[in-house]
């Protein structure tokens, strides 16, 4: 099985931004985690990050022919991209939306994802191991 895992905007900027949200823990330190925690589920990955809205959908269509299932974390495009959550639609493999904090304890603009409904599910609030969770999902 090959999950594709894309992590959306500022996710690479772990262990900078808002250390009191997300930690000290770096976007180096959580790919390793995903590879690790891949290597003892049998499940090939493949990571992906960017800034850049039509970078994700891209990266997205792509998994239509080349992966089994998706784990993303859209970042703030969680609240407002619909193009995203089209592109989820679209290529029809069973999605889980990650977040490494709980939405739903923060700013109230946060409490609404429009990319899940896309998704068969949402992981938020419990960190690296929302990454774990997901792929033990998608195996399911």
């Amino acid at each position: 099985m090959k999950i594709y895992v894309i992590n959306g905007p500022n996710l690479n900027f772990l262990g900078i931004r808002e250390q009191g949200v997300y930690g000290n823990d770096t976007y180096e330190d959580l790919c390793m985690y995903i590879n690790k925690e891949a290597k003892k589920l049998n499940v090939e990955v493949e990571l992906f990050q960017s800034n850049i809205e039509g970078e994700i959908i891209n990266f997205i269509q792509d998994a239509y022919k080349n992966a089994d299932g998706i784990v993303i974390n859209p970042g703030a495009y969680t609240h407002y991209s619909i193009a995203i959550f089209d592109a989820i639609k679209s290529v029809n493999l069973p999605t889980i939306e990650v977040h490494l904090s709980n939405i739903y304890k923060r700013e109230e603009f946060r409490h609404k994802s429009v990319t899940a409904p896309a998704c068969i599910g949402q992981i938020s609030g419990f960190g690296f191991l929302g990454y774990k969770l997901a792929l033990e999902a998608l195996l399911k």
